[in-house]
């Protein structure tokens, strides 16, 4: 997932990343860093800790209830009965073999609010008789070969996922477990043709799946078992073939058929090993941009065929697809009204399983852009200048993330799909940002804060990429670290005025219990107001079908601050003390 193959230590478990779909997007169009806040945010930790717990104690003498004030009526802050968490509920992850690593891995991401994971797919690779794993011994002969004896065989296969499936997917008279030489492993015999275990002409294919150590924990099972143990959601990656040798980012479906026996099959002892609540459904490996250019359609066939398969062997799991905004108008870039119709294309393929499509934001690949209006003819930032050099975002981008955000909404809608977003948690390489040896780098909170600001219509955030992007230390404090040291900061995401009552809504994260900070010009001179809430909702996200993270707080605007024209900047500071890191822009308050 764009970027490249520095998602995991295993060639076959890497992200189907759409960095290599460069070369199609790059085809002619036919129709400064900012410093890590870790010592602020941490140097602010201490005290908040002490006014929570004072806050709770307090909280605890009275049980009261008190009538909601009316709107006229300023209320005192709201104090949350939980700390707060940064807005991204769900990380990318790499699963090991080791059951304890993957305990501690998924109770880190909770500490952080983080409720779910994902793992990505392994490729279904094609293997010739000398690239079968050699260690795959039955009596000093290859597994592949001594399942297969006399039986014609079509093509070899691997399918290296780290698992160990055993028996239960053995449904052929030839399929077989095999221990050897310390590891364990599964051979399919399946037919080239037709139903059953008989092929139809004859020929077979031979898939070797596994490989792991004997004795060691399966990465998936141990994924499942800790999800469900600490309340967390856990997607599993869903088989995947090659990319195709002509265009890179089209799958090879020469061999679809194939594909298919093995997702079913993978499905199969998923639903025997791990038919626990932490499995809440699976993640489509392959990826494509939110486009609905019949060019994709090869990618939506694969959707639509593994999603029949999961609704037909685990019913009541979900699916997870991650499409990607790409926006640089020195590309072949995607329109609003494309990425409109691409939702409602990848919605359609959901064949009744409940589909969730988290758009990849592009900020980690520089393929998107996170600005404001008022943003719009500023320089891009280091990071993105990498990418698309030197200009504007306007100059360099087609639109906003926002928009594309917006178009999605609208092509989603009514279908059984549900928007999220994919949050690309580290940013384009550059030498002051390195992130152990892979080809992004490592991001900054204030950039991640910006890219929040233009999710507001995703019901949840998730975020690529655990490890290594929020765990490296490539300015030798990790994102983990900073984001255990201070979340707290209050995120505004969109406002809305009323003329006639004067409330100025502010919605957003990490909102209640606070106070707002307008400024604006008058008559050449900077005018500056502080204002105290009067009505908070903490509620604002999950009454209205948003992101349940989402809240609102409301200031009574005066008739002098929104009779004057002209731009207004706001900034929030809430019950933890926190301000936002940037304030955010309003055109106008004028009735």
């Amino acid at each position: 997932m764009n970027s490249g193959s520095d998602t995991g230590p295993s060639v076959d478990r890497v992200a189907s990343a759409d960095i290599d779909s460069e070369e199609y997007m790059k085809r002619p169009r036919i129709s400064g860093q900012t410093r890590p806040r870790l010592a602020g945010r941490a140097s602010l930790w201490p005290w908040t800790v002490t006014l929570f717990v004072v806050l709770a104690l307090i909280a605890g003498v009275s049980c009261s209830p008190l009538a909601s004030p009316p709107v006229d009526v300023a209320s005192p802050p709201t104090h949350s009965a939980a700390p707060p968490t940064y807005p991204i509920g769900g990380y990318f992850i790499t699963a090991g073999p080791n059951a304890s690593s993957n305990k501690q891995k998924l109770a880190d991401i909770k500490r952080l609010g983080g409720d779910t994971v994902i793992t990505f797919g392994t490729v279904l690779r094609p293997a010739t008789e000398d690239s079968l794993p050699e260690g795959c011994l039955v009596n000093g002969r290859s597994c592949a070969q001594v399942a297969a004896g006399s039986l014609k065989v079509n093509r070899y296969f691997t399918y290296a996922d780290g698992s160990d499936w055993g028996d239960v997917v053995l449904k052929c008279p030839r399929d077989r477990s095999v221990s050897s030489n310390g590891r364990s492993y599964t051979v399919l015999v399946l037919p080239a043709e037709g139903e059953g275990c008989v092929s139809s002409d004859g020929m077979y294919d031979v898939v070797v799946v596994g490989g792991s150590r004997s004795g060691a924990d399966d990465p998936s099972g141990s994924l499942a078992s800790t999800a469900t143990d600490l309340g967390m959601k856990y997607y599993a990656g869903m088989p995947a073939p090659v990319k195709r040798a002509d265009f890179g980012y089209l799958p090879d479906l020469t061999y679809k058929r194939t594909l298919q026996l093995i997702t079913e099959r993978f499905l199969q002892y998923q639903a025997a090993k791990n038919d626990v609540a932490g499995l809440a459904g699976f993640y489509h490996h392959f990826e494509m941009p939110v486009s609905a250019s019949p060019f994709f359609d090869p990618v939506l066939s694969l959707y639509e065929m593994q999603n029949q398969a999961i609704h037909r062997i685990l019913p009541t799991r979900s699916a997870i697809i991650s499409p990607y905004i790409e926006s640089r108008l020195n590309a072949s870039y995607i329109s609003l009204d494309d990425a409109r119709n691409g939702m409602k294309r990848i919605a359609q393929t959901s064949s009744g399983v409940l589909l969730n499509i988290a758009i990849q934001d592009g900020m980690g690949t520089g393929k998107g852009a996170a600005y404001s209006a008022k943003d719009a003819d500023s320089p891009v930032d280091v990071f993105a200048a990498s990418i698309v050099g030197k200009g504007t975002w306007r100059g360099k981008y087609a639109a906003p993330n926002r928009e594309y955000f917006r178009a999605a909404a609208a092509g989603i809608s009514g279908t059984n799909a549900s928007l999220w977003a994919n949050l690309e948690g580290m940013a384009p390489s550059t030498p002051s940002n390195p992130c152990s040896q892979s080809l992004r780098g490592q991001t900054t909170l204030e950039r991640m804060d910006r890219q929040l600001q233009q999710m507001v219509e995703p019901t949840k955030v998730i975020s690529f990429m655990w490890d290594p992007y929020f765990t490296c230390a490539g300015t030798n404090t990790s994102l983990k670290t900073q984001l255990q040291f201070g979340f707290s900061t209050p995120i505004v995401t969109d406002t809305s005025f009323d003329a006639d009552s004067g409330l100025l809504d502010i919605i957003g994260f990490n909102l209640s219990g606070g106070s707002a900070t307008l400024k604006w010009l008058k008559k050449g001179k900077s005018q500056v107001e502080q204002m105290q809430p009067v009505r908070s909702n903490s509620g604002y996200g999950e009454q209205r079908g948003l992101n349940p993270r989402l809240e609102s707080i409301s200031i009574r605007v005066s008739d002098a601050v929104s009779g004057t024209a002209g731009s207004y900047s706001l900034n929030v500071t809430n019950q933890w003390g926190a301000s936002a890191n940037e304030a955010f822009a309003i055109r106008s308050l004028v009735p």
